[in-house]
């Protein structure tokens, strides 16, 4: 069963401030991913000039860019972006857990929210198919969440 994000009506958001967080290690997933959260945020009368993007090359230094953005500019959320695919080392647990715990972290120390739509696939397709606006739109779901606790 697939779940909608969309099942949620989009809060007004209007003169809230959220930054975008995205991993550019996989250009094509980035996009798509910062696509929906563009999106999202448009359905929440988020205007564009008050949505900053912050790119970062991978998923480990997405938390420490979120927690520099909160420390020197007002942001009402922000959304991590970005995709970490299993390969042949343990590499993907290390990258994908520290990611997770750094977002939660800086969320529980700043009280600021961060959606998360950091993907954490097996393949490349697992990961075109979530980022993909017809069959999962992770982006728009992350900025979506965000949207709803700022």
């Amino acid at each position: 069963m697939k779940r909608d994000a969309r099942a949620i009506a989009p809060p007004d958001r209007s003169g809230k401030r959220f930054a975008l967080v995205v991993a550019r290690f996989h250009p094509e997933i980035a996009d798509a991913l910062l696509d929906g959260a563009r999106r999202a945020l448009r359905d929440c009368n988020v205007r564009d000039a008050d949505v900053a993007i912050h790119d970062v090359p991978g998923c480990f230094e997405i938390p420490l860019r979120c927690r520099n953005l909160i420390e020197a500019e007002r942001f009402d959320g922000l959304v991590a972006l970005g995709v970490v695919i299993q390969g042949q080392t343990p590499h993907f647990s290390f990258v994908a857990g520290e990611c997770a715990r750094g977002i939660m972290e800086v969320q529980l120390a700043t009280g600021v929210p961060i959606g998360f739509g950091v993907l954490t696939t097996l393949t490349l397709e697992q990961a075109r198919e979530r980022a993909d606006p017809q069959r999962g739109d992770k982006g728009y779901e992350a900025a979506l969440a965000a949207a709803v606790l700022a």
